[in-house]
């Protein structure tokens, strides 16, 4: 009887006990996500791809609480709030990381990327680990991957190929005003021309401007097409976005877990380009029903100069040039 009564007390020990471990060890991760892009933007959508494909390979394990709209922080704020852990996700890019890192630079120059295999290729292979690995060690915040925002083309009040940099010499070129923006205006050829955006569209009618330069959906959105008549094929700035992580809240994460996680940046990936590419291929023959000439620059030329300018300044000053041999090599 006293062996029964101690064995039932013993269950009654080990049970709660064992009960509290399991309940712990099922608690789930959570990971808090927050942009600035509205709902429509692919990145934002891509979030949400994301958030469904982690919280379903994961079988729960992981919850991820999305923010976009900036609703959390603010665009100047988010690098930050996920370094200090005060979220753990956010959706940057290379204009945003060169502070803690200078040399990121090199991402933000036209031509590092000539086309969107180029960028895709380094950026989520070998090359791109090697420097979203050192952003890390040296930032605590990680890029796990590049999406795909969008592609620069020039567009011209006349029905004018651009060809070549020489093509654009003369060409007063609206250019957003800062000094990167003006200094990119000026590698491509162009006579570049600060002008607010909500100025554009009237610049553009009246001919204060002979062109500008956007992501064809902009063009598309801004109605730009209606007071111009060209759309030259340049690529000469290759955007993306790179959803990054607080690098402890990373390390904290089991191989598993990384696992779950990278299956969802892959799905993002694969969903944010796909999205973009398929408006930006639409989008060429919808302005061609609108009646405006589409030309195909000679983008090898284009980089060779352009990238000439920017490794004559001091924006190089700064650059891994190894890395850049690397870059420049996997895009031949």
């Amino acid at each position: 009887m006293k062996k029964s009564i101690i064995a039932l007390l013993m269950v009654a020990l080990v049970l709660p006990m064992a009960f509290a471990q399991g309940t712990s060890e099922a608690k789930p991760v959570e990971l808090v996500y927050t942009m600035t892009a509205v709902p429509t933007d692919a990145h934002a959508g891509a979030m949400r791809v994301f958030k469904e494909t982690v919280e379903e390979v994961s079988g729960g394990q992981i919850k991820v609480l999305t923010y976009d709209s900036a609703s959390l922080f603010k665009q100047e704020q988010e690098v930050s709030a996920v370094k200090s852990g005060q979220a753990d996700m956010t959706a940057t890019a290379a204009s945003w990381l060169t502070d803690g890192s200078p040399w990121v630079s090199m991402f933000t120059a036209g031509y590092i990327f000539k086309t969107y295999d180029h960028m895709t290729s380094v950026l989520n292979g070998p090359i791109g680990q090697e420097v979203f690995d050192r952003i890390a060690k040296e930032q605590g915040i990680r890029p796990l991957g590049a999406q795909y925002l969008g592609t620069r083309q020039i567009n011209l009040v006349e029905d004018r190929p651009i060809r070549t940099p020489a093509d654009l010499n003369g060409v007063n070129l609206r250019m957003p005003n800062s000094d990167s923006w003006i200094f990119l205006g000026k590698a491509i050829g162009a006579n570049p021309t600060p002008i607010s955006f909500s100025e554009l569209y009237m610049a553009l009618q009246t001919k204060t401007v002979d062109g500008q330069d956007n992501p064809l959906p902009t063009n598309k959105n801004a109605k730009f097409y209606e007071v111009t008549k060209s759309i030259s094929i340049t690529n000469h700035l290759v955007d993306s976005v790179w959803p990054a992580i607080n690098e402890a809240k990373w390390q904290s994460l089991t191989e598993e877990q990384k696992g779950w996680v990278m299956e969802g940046i892959k799905a993002g990936i694969e969903y944010c380009d796909t999205t973009n590419i398929k408006a930006e291929a639409e989008l060429i023959e919808f302005f061609k029903s609108e009646g405006l000439s589409i030309y195909y620059a000679d983008l090898d030329a284009f980089a060779e100069h352009v990238l000439a300018q920017y490794l004559d300044s001091p924006y190089s000053d700064t650059w891994d040039m190894e890395m850049f041999e690397k870059i420049q090599a996997a895009g031949n």
